[in-house]
């Protein structure tokens, strides 16, 4: 397996951005990944990696992730393979379900459904329901589902012709394709996402599990693509991983134990190098290869931080090509 150490930073304000995107590609550090927080000053992530992709020459950036439902996949479509031709083999797409915060929902609004569709003139001004209202938490995993279908085909299909739920339409190309198809990643670690994963993912990229999770998912996902008729390749499981330098707050600790009662707050925040190597290579073990590196400290840090983790992280690294 090739193993890859990238960073993501969280919430990058665009006055700090440029700097930042110099200082990853002159370390010669793997990768950025970027990640979707609305209602923060963060840069947004399609926005941030055209940015950082043309102005770099070998760093590649992702979303970490970027929320699919609420989004037209065609127009998506057409975004991702630009930047692909742009920028080949350096664009990693990660999609998920929902924005974190549940008071970003109203601005990912699904559509409706064909027979909802016909009736949506009673609505009022023939408006449909928006993401977060009554009736619509349900339909999301299907609209996921169903745009994922539509992207997928849209990045390997000169034409497409499709006629779902909750997208209809006919002979639609988005010009030139990407030479390699671009792989599609998602997120997630409830049954359904795993699950979803292995019939329409490409890879994986998990959050917030331990080693003994991670390795329980793998499996899940690789027998729901089997079942499927697919195959997930062995190099596409990844891992969100926070690090922190000082012991986490006691907050911090109540809100891990809270979410994960049966889970050492340990086996999911690392605090030092020495711990964040050994924790890697727990993951490694069962099968996990591609990380992403939130470090836990405030922008001040960053500069002492990306000096540290290329000395720390980066020999971790095997097979330096692409």
């Amino acid at each position: 397996m090739k193993v890859r150490i990238g960073i993501g930073f969280g919430s990058v304000a665009p006055a700090g951005f440029a700097a930042l995107v110099d200082r990853l590609e002159k370390l010669e550090i793997d990768s950025l990944w970027l990640s979707e927080q609305l209602s923060t000053p963060a840069v947004d992530p399609l926005a941030g990696m055209a940015f950082a992709l043309g102005r770099t020459s070998r760093l590649k950036v992702g979303t970490g992730v970027s929320v699919l439902p609420g989004r037209n996949p065609v127009l998506l479509a057409k975004q991702l393979a630009s930047l692909a031709l742009l920028a080949p083999r350096r664009v990693l797409p990660v999609l998920g379900l929902a924005p974190g915060r549940p008071g970003d929902r109203p601005a990912y609004p699904l559509p409706p459904g064909r027979t909802e569709a016909r009736a949506a003139p009673t609505a009022g001004h023939g408006e449909s329901r928006a993401a977060g209202t009554p009736g619509t938490v349900g339909r999301r995993g299907e609209v996921f589902d169903e745009a994922l279908e539509v992207l997928r085909r849209l990045l390997r299909e000169p034409r497409v012709t499709f006629h779902g739920r909750f997208f209809d339409f006919t002979d639609v190309g988005i010009g030139e394709l990407p030479t390699r198809p671009l792989d599609i990643w998602l997120g997630g670690a409830a049954p359904a996402a795993l699950r979803r994963i292995g019939r329409f993912g490409d890879g994986w990229l998990a959050s917030l599990v331990s080693p003994e999770q991670a390795a329980a998912g793998i499996t899940e996902i690789n027998a729901a693509a089997a079942a499927a008729g697919r195959r997930i390749d062995d190099d596409h499981f990844g891992l969100s991983l926070r690090v922190a330098f000082a012991p986490p707050s006691a907050e911090s600790l109540a809100a891990l134990r809270g979410r994960y009662p049966d889970v050492d707050p340990a086996r999911l925040l690392p605090v030092g190098w020495a711990a964040a190597r050994e924790l890697i290579g727990e993951y490694l073990a069962v099968g996990v290869s591609k990380f992403v590196i939130h470090p836990m400290t405030t922008p001040d840090g960053w500069p002492s931080f990306l000096d540290s983790f290329a000395a720390e992280l980066m020999p971790l690294e095997n097979h330096p090509e692409n």
